[in-house]
């Protein structure tokens, strides 16, 4: 009798044990869940969760910088992304210190009317949304702080009532910009936040341009809930060492959250590398990582989700995409978009390559990235990059660029602008100034229109 009772037992611990092992495997799955049915979502350990206590997952895209593509932020193409592309966040990339960005020479009351716009697009459309507070040439989130505080306490206030709204205090935080400093920061934005949204999700950058999450791992933030961290890649560059820190800081308790990311080189350009790509999607959605596409934009740069020719703003098809954007709604859908034109050709083989002018000791190169007509005006993007060919730091510089007719300047970053009848003058940032021995200074470009035929004149150069 006794020896039967000991194998009824048995077996109701068997039974007991193979529940929760169902269970457990249940709760292996993640959620892709919307506001309407998720709710305001919160921290567990290493997982973000639901308001039904579901492990979420959240997928979707960046715009690039707001202030130099606002026309992505409209209703229709935030209704495509959630119901053809199966995104369920958006998240809002506003620059802080680039050439409009909000702490230098943006306009911060048009900045916070698109971010405004963007929150109410999203919750119209059942998306959750990122308010990203995008440092990177600023290297250091404290240079802002204040401003960052001031920003953050108006948006806290003014969306503490949206379960849909996440914050990122800070995008990528380089330049030798230690965990410690970053950490430093981010305490008192948090504390700024929490006076108005006491349980927001917050994400926190980490040191190298967001990848050392290990460091957050080693010390993290302490005393409040629902903060996350974030690890950017480019699939290109950034392979299996990346990977594992992820893996091991995740294993280590830490809740990451991948809020940008590209399948090409570390700088939004160079060729495509779709296997590793692939093996990031696989560990992401294994460990229930919620990541983010770089960027929803036209750009003339491999990252871009659009090809450079594609003037539209929503309703996008196959030939509307280029090489990034085509495998992002595949991996996001598992299905190719329809409506592909078999002679349609991307723009960037077009473009010509750029020419090199040398002006004492600084040469810069300049080339057309983008073109498109708009209001009966041919509308150019270029990029510059200014080259210090000597041995020593140059402190300071200035460009003349000289064109073939009048045009208007529309934009400019990275740079002080003034423009003449036909003469563009560019000098440099107090960010950028100074170029060391044999450096270089990238990501200079601007915007102008004119005639069909405006062009840099050659023979205006010196």
């Amino acid at each position: 009798m006794k020896k039967m009772r000991m194998t009824f037992l048995g077996l109701i611990l068997i039974f007991i044990l193979q529940g929760n092992s169902i269970l457990a495997e249940e709760n292996q799955e993640f959620v892709h869940g919307y506001p309407s049915e998720s709710g305001k979502l919160h921290v567990e350990g290493n997982q973000l969760m639901d308001s039904l206590g579901r492990r979420i997952q959240l997928k979707g895209i960046s715009t690039h910088g707001i202030a130099w593509f606002p026309e992505y932020i409209n209703e229709d193409c935030f209704r495509q992304l959630r119901e053809e592309w199966n995104c369920n966040v958006i998240r809002l990339a506003m620059y802080t210190a680039e050439s409009g960005g909000y702490c230098t020479d943006g306009d911060q009351e048009e900045l916070k009317r698109l971010v405004g716009q963007g929150v109410e697009y999203a919750a119209n459309q059942d998306m959750y949304v990122i308010i990203d507070w995008h440092i990177l040439s600023d290297n250091d989130p404290d240079l802002y702080r204040e401003q960052a505080k001031d920003f953050f306490a108006e948006v806290s206030l003014e969306y503490a009532d949206h379960d849909n709204v996440i914050y990122e205090i800070c995008n990528e935080p380089n330049g030798g910009t230690s965990w410690q400093q970053i950490r430093d920061y981010a305490e008192e934005i948090i504390e700024v936040i929490r006076t108005n949204d006491s349980d927001g999700v917050i994400v926190v950058g980490t040191p190298n341009w967001s990848q050392m999450v290990d460091q957050a791992a080693a010390d993290p933030i302490i005393g409040y809930d629902n903060i996350m961290y974030t690890l950017h890649f480019y699939a290109a560059t950034h392979k299996e060492e990346l990977r594992n820190i992820m893996k091991t800081a995740v294993e280590q308790g830490l809740p990451v959250f991948v809020t940008e990311y590209g399948i090409c080189d570390a700088s939004g350009n160079g060729a495509i590398d779709r296997e590793q790509a692939n093996e990031w999607v696989r560990l992401m959605d294994e460990y229930g990582i919620s990541y983010v596409a770089w960027n929803l934009s036209n750009k003339n740069e491999t990252s871009a989700i659009l090809r450079s020719d594609c003037g539209k703003v929503a309703d996008f098809v196959s030939e509307d995409l280029s090489d990034s954007g085509k495998w992002l709604f595949q991996m996001l859908t598992g299905e190719e978009m329809t409506d592909v034109s078999e002679n349609s050709e991307d723009l960037r083989e077009q473009v010509p390559a750029g020419k090199t002018v040398q002006e004492g000791n600084l040469s810069y190169t300049i080339s057309v990235k983008n073109h498109w007509e708009a209001n009966g005006e041919s509308y150019y993007q270029y990029d510059l990059s200014i080259q210090n060919d000597s041995n020593e730091k140059q402190e300071g510089w200035e460009l003349q660029i000289p064109f073939t007719d009048t045009f208007h300047l529309s934009d400019g970053w990275n740079g002080d602008y003034q423009a003449g009848e036909n003469v563009l003058y560019i000098s440099a940032k107090d960010y950028n100034r100074v170029i060391p021995a044999n450096g270089r200074v990238t990501d200079v470009g601007f915007i102008i229109s004119g005639s069909a035929e405006l062009t840099v004149d050659e023979k205006g150069e010196q």
